[in-house]
């Protein structure tokens, strides 16, 4: 655990250093799901490759904005050069504002919220109807829950009891125009998703153990799977921690500093 954490912490630098170098970039909503990434990508995700040379588990930022944790997250798997994160949203970069396929190790682009269930269902029953091992998880926002898509996503979920399909929502209460309770409030939000099939738990999105117990049951379980993952915007720097204005932000000078101090990057 404590390896985990301190991926978690490099990441969460690598984050801020790459939105200062860029001027502009999200980093509340990155900052909150890292350790949903870190613990994906560097404890429960089988990223070995099927005989037919795609990778076993697949994996969906449907909240794209978070792009720079993805990066980051990326690059301590070196499907793309760590260097090359501080080119994030550079005119000649291939990192941009929103993930994209052409980039190694991402399966989808995104950036158009609502949309991710619905591929990862695509990607759920092809591995099925191929009989190829692995899982498919979708990053999702709370306040992308408010899409109809996701919902229609999520009947599709259990029409086809994609066993195979993980739903994780990034649940920190905040959104671009403010709280998700003032914009389009989610009651009983694991009720809900409950009742449309799912094998559904609540956790706390920054506590390793809890991710990770909710995430092996999840792999043994007959039934589609949601994680809400109750989270904090901009967790980890003190000023941007519950702060909407942070949604999409650069940072100044003197904010990247203070930062990056906070972190032990400076």
């Amino acid at each position: 655990m404590e390896d985990l954490k301190n991926i978690a912490n490099n990441i969460r630098k690598d984050i801020i250093h790459m939105i200062y170098s860029a001027g502009s970039g999200h980093p509340g909503g990155s900052l909150s799901c890292v350790e949903i990434l870190v613990a994906l990508y560097h404890h429960i995700m089988d990223l070995s490759d099927n005989d037919d040379g795609m990778r076993k588990d697949k994996f969906i930022l449907s909240k794209g904005h978070a792009a720079p944790a993805y990066y980051a997250i990326l690059a301590s798997k070196e499907y793309i050069k760590k260097e090359d994160l501080v080119t994030l949203r550079k005119y000649d970069s291939y990192l941009e504002g929103h993930p994209s396929n052409k980039i190694n190790g991402v399966d989808v682009s995104s950036g158009s919220l609502g949309q991710g269930m619905s591929i990862a269902n695509g990607m759920a029953l092809e591995k099925r109807l191929s009989h190829k091992e692995g899982m498919v998880y979708c990053l999702l926002g709370d306040g992308e829950m408010e899409e109809g898509q996701v919902w229609e996503a999520f009947m599709t979920s259990n029409k086809y009891n994609l066993s195979n399909v993980v739903a994780i929502i990034d649940s920190n209460g905040l959104q671009i125009d403010g709280t998700v309770d003032t914009v389009k409030k989610l009651n009983h939000l694991s009720n809900k998703i409950e009742s449309f099939g799912f094998n559904t738990v609540t956790v706390n999105g920054h506590d390793f153990d809890e991710l990770i117990e909710a995430l092996e049951n999840a792999k043994k379980s007959q039934k589609p799977n949601c994680i809400i993952a109750k989270t904090i915007k901009g967790k980890g720097v003190s000023f941007m921690e519950n702060e909407v204005k942070w949604h999409g932000k650069g940072l100044s000078e003197d904010e990247y500093k203070k930062a990056m101090q906070e972190l032990g990057g400076m």
